[in-house]
């Protein structure tokens, strides 16, 4: 029976896995009258489009996890996450609650996060802050400093694995600079905020803000580190 205008015909498997394997291009001829291969050749269609799409899903931002003061929920919500940051650590050094505690402070576990706009006389829009971008609000010279020396010139700051990565490898050179323990979240945040040059001349003594900010970004690693003790992830 014909279907209804504007409601589509339902298709038959047999004419899906042939209109599957027209649009990957095999010859029509060849598929019909030849079942087996058509099914084999419309399965792996199948699969190629579904590993497609979920690489796909490595773009779509979900949004922040629903209690950025939970360890332990995060990592259920974000498995990966957590495989990522178990990966730094055993690479730099770095424990998984530091690395929270800086991604809580920097984004708020936002994938594209972007610092405030400014305005001229309020109300004219001039731009943003500074071009710090994505999780781990790295701004572009930087970031293109740490793809020059690492050689990953595909990285991005809105994945998660690459900005974790980059946060170890900066905490690392901070290790190697300052001698600064890697667990020490207070003197990691304030060198990560104000670079190594900065934290060498000691620049965050004349911003009682930031070192507010550091001793909090400590309280939060510490926070997240005796959640990550007692939870089963």
């Amino acid at each position: 029976m014909a279907g209804q205008p504007g409601v589509p015909e339902l298709v038959s498997i047999r004419e899906q896995e042939i209109l599957l394997v027209e649009i990957a291009g095999f010859p029509v001829g060849l598929v019909r009258g030849k079942k087996t291969t058509t099914t084999k050749r419309a399965v792996t269609l199948r699969k190629l489009l579904l590993v497609i799409l979920l690489a796909g899903c490595s773009f779509v931002d979900f949004g922040p996890p629903s209690d950025l003061n939970d360890a332990c929920s995060i990592t259920r919500e974000r498995p990966k996450w957590h495989i990522h940051m178990r990966n730094v650590e055993r690479s730099y050094g770095l424990p998984v609650s530091v690395q929270m505690a800086v991604l809580w402070q920097e984004s708020k576990f936002e994938q594209r996060a972007k610092t405030p706009r400014t305005y001229f006389l309020k109300v004219i829009p001039t731009g943003r802050q500074s071009s710090a971008y994505g999780y781990a609000q790295v701004i572009d010279g930087t970031w293109d400093w740490y793809k020059q020396k690492t050689g990953r010139s595909g990285a991005s700051r809105s994945n998660f694995r690459d900005s974790v990565e980059f946060i170890g490898w900066y905490t690392d050179i901070t290790t190697e600079k300052y001698g600064i323990s890697k667990s020490d979240a207070r003197n990691q945040y304030l060198a990560y905020h104000e670079g190594h040059t900065g934290f060498g001349n000691r620049s965050y003594l004349k911003k009682s803000w930031l070192v507010n900010v550091a001793d909090k970004v400590a309280g939060q690693a510490k926070l997240y580190e005796r959640q990550l003790r007692g939870c089963r992830v």
